[in-house]
C-alpha cells in the first residue's frame, strides 16, 4: 500500500499541478467553482460568468483574462514526475501484482482525459516506461529463468474453470462490506456504483461528455485507479474464491471520494456526520478488540475458561482455530522426548499445505535448523517449489506435521505412503485456548523418501 499511495500522490502532483507551481487541491469544494479544473484564483461569481457568456456583453479585459487563465490552466506539460511515477508503479508491482492494474489505470486515465493525452508525445513518458521496465526487471528475469511460472500461475487463476455464479458475486460484495465495516463499506460501495453508472451515462451523452472534459478530471483519475480493482475482483468472485483483502487497494482510492462526500453531508448536518464518524470508530475499535480477545483467550468460545456468559461459538465452527500458537507447538516438541529425538534425526520436515509451513518453521526454528518444505497433493507449493529440488532428500527420513482437519484425508495419506517406505504417527501436540483444546497438531515419522514428490513447477 505504501508504493500504491506514493504512486497516486505522484500522479496527482504531475497531472493536476497548477500554474506557477501552486499546490492543487485533489478534490475542490464544489461551492468554490463550478469547474473542478479551475483553481480558486480564477473562479468567478456566477453572475459575472453569465455576463461574460452573454452575446450582448461587450468584450472586456475580464473576458480576455478569463480566456487566458483558462487556457493556461487547461494546458498540461509533462514533467520529470512521470519518470518518478514509472519507478513507483514498478515498485508497487514488485510488492504485489496489483501494481500492474494501477499502471493500466493510469494509462486509461491519460487516454480518456483530453487534456492529458499529450503525455504520449512526451519523452518523459517513454523514460517512465523504460524506468518501469528496469524496476520490474527482477520479476522478469526470475520468470524468464523459471518458465514464466509466476505470470502463468496468476493468469491461470483468472481464467474460469467452472460455471459463473451470480450469488457468489453478491457474497463477495457482502464480505467486502463486512471487512470494511458496514458504516464505511456501504458508503464506499454506493460511491463506487454511482461513479460507475454516472460515467456510463456520460459516455453515451454528448453533452455530459463535453461538460466533463472541463470538470471532474481529478475524480476520473481516482476512478481509473480504483474501480478496475474493485469490480475486477468482484467479477472474478463469480467463478473462484476471492479474499476480501484483494480488492482493498481499490477502496483505498475511493476513500478520497468518500471524504469529499462527507464534506457535502457535513454542510447538511454536521451533527449527523460527527455521529457517523465517532460511532464507526467506536464500533470498529470494539469489534477489533473482541476479535483479538477471541483469538487469544476465547471470550465467545463455548466451552471456555474466559468465555463471557458461557460463550456461544464452538471451536469446530470457529475459523480462528486454524491459527497455530507457535509457543505451544514449540513447547510441545521441547517437552516430548519422542518428538525431540525424531526432530533431531530427521533430514527435513514437510507439511501438506504451504500456509502451514510458516508457523511450523517459526515454532521449531529455536529447536532445530532442519529445513521445511511442502508436499501438496494439489501441487500448490508456492515458494517451497523453489527453495529445494525434488530429488534433494531422496533416501532421507522426514517428519510430517499437519493439523487435525487433514488427518482424515485418505487420498493425502495414500500419496505419502506411496512415496515413503513407512509413515507412522509418533505424537500429537494439543493447541489450547481458554483451557480447552481447539486444535491438534499431528506428527508422523516418514522413513526413507523413495521418489521425488511431484510438483507442477519449481526448480
Amino acid at each position: 500500500m505504501f508504493f500504491w499511495s506514493a504512486s497516486l500522490y505522484c500522479a496527482i502532483d504531475e497531472f493536476f499541478r497548477q500554474p506557477s507551481n501552486q499546490n492543487h487541491s485533489l478534490l475542490q469544494d464544489q461551492s468554490c467553482s463550478s469547474n473542478t479544473h479551475f483553481p480558486k484564483d480564477i473562479t468567478f461569481i456566477n453572475d459575472e460568468l453569465n455576463q461574460l457568456k452573454s452575446p450582448s456583453s461587450p468584450s472586456s479585459p475580464s473576458s480576455h483574462l478569463l480566456t487566458l487563465n483558462k487556457t493556461q490552466y487547461d494546458s498540461y506539460t509533462p514533467s520529470y514526475r512521470l519518470a518518478l511515477l514509472g519507478i513507483l508503479v514498478g515498485l508497487a508491482c514488485l510488492s504485489k501484482y496489483h501494481g500492474f492494474v494501477l499502471g493500466l489505470g493510469l494509462i486509461g486515465f491519460c487516454l480518456t482525459s483530453p487534456r492529458h493525452r499529450c503525455v504520449w508525445r512526451s519523452p518523459w513518458a517513454w523514460l517512465a516506461l523504460g524506468l518501469f521496465i528496469i524496476t520490474i526487471s527482477p520479476i522478469l528475469l526470475w520468470n524468464i529463468q523459471h518458465d514464466w511460472v509466476s505470470f502463468r500461475f496468476q493468469s491461470e487463476r483468472a481464467v474460469p474453470k467452472s460455471g459463473y455464479n451470480l450469488l457468489n458475486v453478491v457474497l463477495v460484495c457482502l464480505a467486502g462490506v463486512a471487512y470494511l465495516f458496514p458504516t464505511i463499506g456501504l458508503p464506499l460501495w454506493w460511491l463506487s456504483l454511482r461513479s460507475l453508472f454516472s460515467r456510463v451515462i456520460q459516455f453515451f451523452s454528448r453533452q455530459s461528455r463535453v461538460y466533463n472534459e472541463n470538470s471532474d478530471t481529478t475524480k476520473l483519475l481516482i476512478l481509473w485507479v480504483s474501480l478496475p480493482i474493485i469490480f475486477g475482483f468482484t467479477f472474478i468472485g463469480g467463478y473462484r474464491q476471492i479474499l476480501p483483502a484483494w480488492s482493498m487497494p481499490g477502496f483505498w482510492g475511493i476513500t478520497l471520494l468518500l471524504g469529499q462526500q462527507a464534506v457535502t453531508w457535513q454542510k447538511r448536518s454536521r451533527r449527523w456526520v460527527r455521529r457517523w464518524l465517532i460511532g464507526s470508530g467506536i464500533m470498529i475499535s470494539s469489534i477489533l478488540l473482541i476479535l483479538l480477545l477471541q483469538v487469544t483467550a476465547g471470550i465467545v468460545q463455548k466451552p471456555g475458561q474466559y468465555a463471557l456468559m458461557g460463550g456461544f461459538l464452538p471451536p469446530k465452527d470457529d475459523p480462528s482455530t486454524e491459527l497455530i500458537d507457535i509457543q505451544q507447538l514449540r513447547r510441545g516438541f521441547g517437552e516430548s522426548p519422542v518428538l525431540s529425538a525424531a526432530l533431531e534425526k530427521s533430514s527435513f520436515i514437510f507439511t501438506n499445505r504451504y500456509y502451514l509451513g510458516g508457523p511450523i518453521a517459526m515454532a521449531l526454528k529455536p529447536l532445530t535448523n532442519t529445513p521445511i518444505t511442502c508436499f501438496d497433493i494439489g501441487k500448490d507449493m508456492r515458494g517451497f517449489a523453489f527453495w529445494s529440488k525434488p530429488e534433494q532428500w531422496l533416501g532421507e527420513d522426514a517428519l510430517y506435521i499437519t493439523t487435525a482437519p487433514f488427518i482424515s484425508r485418505n487420498d493425502l495419506m495414500a500419496s505419502y505412503q506411496s512415496h515413503f517406505s513407512s509413515l507412522i504417527e509418533i505424537g500429537t501436540v494439543p493447541i489450547q485456548r481458554g483451557g480447552v483444546v481447539i486444535n491438534v497438531i499431528h506428527v508422523y515419522q516418514a522413513k526413507k523418501l523413495l521418489k521425488p514428490y511431484p510438483r507442477s513447477y519449481g526448480i
